[in-house]
């Protein structure tokens, strides 16, 4: 009751949710490329799984701050460069959201049609294994980022829980809009390199304020807003390369050429 008595306690449980939501775009974004490979029938129930396990690491971490502390002290120095556990999370995270962006702009735009869909499709368990993976390291830095903000541990969860709710709601149709917009989806993307860069710069101790990614992020949003909104209803998109997913046929048709 004291806590829910204290405005303090309220500023600082309003403004930490709204920063988690902020965070937590990038995991929505990773998302929703990954489960856009499944069948549509199991896409929500991966979303859902994907960021519920978000929420679950959160809350452990929070609970394990003793151990997150010790993750930021350095493990062994490299050409008088301390590394700790917490730099070596952010730069393999980093350089894999590099590598699968790459590898999904590739495979969107390169190849002969039908030539993805030729090959395995991925698993519902390989899909989840690798949100996991990264909600590791988006988890890691949205308690770090929490620790700094707010003294309660109960605020923090509150936060944590509020947000992967707000996520939650909001994933499908994000989800749903970037696959129905080719430019969108690209972009979405280019802010996954982007926000492996800065995770990589992050693990060799060059700080790149996030105000200036987001804001950056922001201002391509904007933009491509503008575009969707003045392109002419009989301008149609280009069509991406479907992936692996078995509607391959349903997500390339080629544009309609009849008079």
């Amino acid at each position: 009751m004291d806590l829910l008595s204290n405005p303090e306690v309220w500023v600082a449980l309003f403004t930490l949710t709204a920063l988690e939501i902020v965070l937590g775009i990038d995991n929505i974004i990773f998302i929703s490329i990954l489960v856009s490979k499944l069948p549509k029938e199991v896409q929500q129930k991966a979303r859902l799984i994907g960021l519920g396990a978000a929420m679950i690491m959160r809350i452990l971490l929070l609970f394990s701050l003793s151990w997150i502390i010790g993750l930021t002290e350095p493990w062994f120095t490299i050409l008088d460069q301390e590394i700790s556990g917490r730099d070596l999370i952010l730069l393999v995270g980093g350089l894999f959201l590099i590598g699968k962006a790459t590898y999904e702009i590739h495979e969107k735009l390169e190849g002969h049609e039908g030539h993805a869909s030729a090959r395995v499709a991925p698993s519902f368990m390989s899909i989840i294994i690798q949100i996991m993976l990264l909600d590791i390291v988006f988890s890691l830095d949205s308690v770090i980022t929490a620790v700094g903000m707010a003294d309660d541990l109960e605020v923090m969860i509150a936060a944590v829980v509020i947000a992967i709710g707000v996520m939650m709601v909001s994933a499908k149709t994000i989800s749903e809009f970037v696959d129905q917009h080719p430019t969108v989806k690209m972009l979405a993307l280019s802010f996954l390199l982007l926000i492996g860069m800065s995770l990589t710069a992050e693990a060799f101790d060059q700080h790149i304020p996030k105000g200036y990614i987001y804001a950056a992020m922001g201002f391509s949003v904007f933009v491509e807003m503008l575009n969707l909104r003045l392109r002419r209803p009989a301008e149609k998109p280009v069509h991406l390369r479907a992936g692996y997913t078995g509607d391959t046929h349903e997500q390339s048709v080629a544009p309609d050429t009849a008079p």
